[in-house]
């Protein structure tokens, strides 16, 4: 598996992107094969700036408004699209989102 990513941060704001994909299908691109058969499920976070603070004397205060993150995974849980999501596969996305928060939490206070 190779990890496709793409970032940025600026003013306005950061977000990373990512994707895994198959060692083999990327080679096959590479090589001049048909792109459509490489399965892409991108996820990632895009953290924002929520304003800015006030201090006590009601002046503003650039970068004391906290931020907003958004967190966003595909993933494929069954290969038939009219399957019906177990408690289970619930359960694990779930735990998956509350992890990754907690880590983008964890870094961004560090």
């Amino acid at each position: 598996m190779l990890i496709l990513q793409e970032s940025c941060t600026d003013a306005t704001g950061s977000y990373v992107i990512y994707a895994p994909v198959d060692i083999v299908a990327m080679n096959v691109v590479l090589s001049g094969g048909d792109p459509d058969y490489v399965a892409l499920l991108p996820s990632g976070f895009a953290i924002l700036p929520d304003g800015p603070g006030h201090n006590g004397g009601g002046i503003l205060e650039i970068g004391s408004g906290g931020s907003l993150l958004t967190v966003a995974f595909q993933i494929l849980v069954d290969s038939v699209p009219t399957a019906k999501l177990s408690l289970g596969s619930v359960a694990t996305v779930n735990s998956l989102i509350k992890c990754t928060v907690e880590r983008i939490k964890a870094a961004v206070n560090a």
